[in-house]
């Protein structure tokens, strides 16, 4: 619990400070979280068509793009998300203002995603069942900080 209260205290510090950073580095703390988001999306993919059937179950494979999210997932990405870097205030990208008003609830969604990640790096390797099981609470994390935090 404590691991997880430093983890949040720490993205919210980052995200703060991230305002003092912007100046003129919005556009590619915005270029760098798309990133990060795409990196998401590619090892979600691989997982994903494991679970759904569209792509033969690799043990391997799986516990790779787990380990991957994983190590995505647990970057102090607190840079990227510079105040001013919403959707309301910058072009190309659809964050909403939102995410600066409730850091509280961002974090813990961060370490929600974090540690289904971390659930999902124990299960993906071990067989196709598994990473089944694990599929679930890992989209509910994305989709549930996408409803909240973003546009369009």
């Amino acid at each position: 619990m404590a691991n997880k209260l430093l983890t949040s205290l720490t993205l919210m510090a980052s995200m703060t400070a991230g305002a003092a950073f912007a100046g003129g580095h919005i556009e590619g703390a915005i270029k760098a979280r798309q990133g990060q988001m795409q990196l998401y999306a590619h090892y979600l993919g691989i997982l994903g068509g494991m679970a759904r059937g569209n792509a033969d179950y690799d043990a391997a494979a799986a516990q790779a793009a787990a380990d991957n999210l994983l190590a995505v997932a647990s970057l102090n990405a607190g840079s990227l998300w510079p105040q001013g870097s919403d959707m309301d205030s910058a072009e190309g990208t659809r964050a909403k203002a939102a995410i600066w008003e409730n850091f509280p609830d961002v974090g813990a969604k961060s370490m929600a995603l974090t540690s289904a990640a971390a659930n999902m790096a124990t299960a993906a390797g071990t067989d196709l069942d598994a990473l089944r099981a694990a599929m679930g609470d890992l989209g509910g994390t994305c989709g549930a900080c996408h409803k909240a935090y973003r546009g369009r």
